[in-house]
């Protein structure tokens, strides 16, 4: 059963010169780039469902480092299938997590036609949605006043 929340996952690695990539994916059908996203199942913690989102999106590890952030945005129930018809609900929340991959390679799923690893400039001009650029730009300034700590 689909839960009443959603997940958000940036997939990340330190590269050198401490420099910040991230992994967006191109939405199947619809062609644009987010992050990985996807709803809360049944009696799922937020973490429990980010670590099932990544690995069937793209085959990242469940014990992966995660990292929940503070960014939260709110989303019309109308965007979901399953919620539509839901009495008393309007929006459903959007909850964040940066996950540190340790091998660029991911998986694909049918979802995505493609992935990229880019730098946090790229994803800021590729990226359709605002609430990923601002999950992205938070990820980016934690790692940077060392609340990540990444090594």
């Amino acid at each position: 059963m689909r839960a009443e929340f959603q997940v958000l996952v940036i997939p990340f690695v330190i590269g050198e010169n401490v420099k910040l990539e991230v992994a967006v994916f191109k939405r199947k059908g619809e062609g644009y780039w987010q992050f990985i996203a996807g709803g809360g199942e049944n009696n799922e913690t937020l973490l429990e469902a980010a670590q099932r989102e990544a690995y069937e999106e793209a085959g990242i590890a469940r014990d992966s480092k995660y990292f929940k952030l503070d960014t939260m945005a709110m989303i019309p129930k109308s965007h979901f299938r399953e919620h539509k018809s839901k009495t008393g609900l309007y929006v459903i929340p959007e909850y964040c997590f940066g996950v540190l991959i340790e091998n660029k390679a991911l998986l694909r799923s049918g979802e995505h036609s493609e992935y990229s690893w880019v730098s946090y400039e790229e994803a800021m001009n590729c990226l359709r949605y605002e609430s990923n650029k601002t999950a992205l730009w938070e990820l980016r300034e934690r790692i940077r006043d060392r609340s990540i700590v990444v090594h």
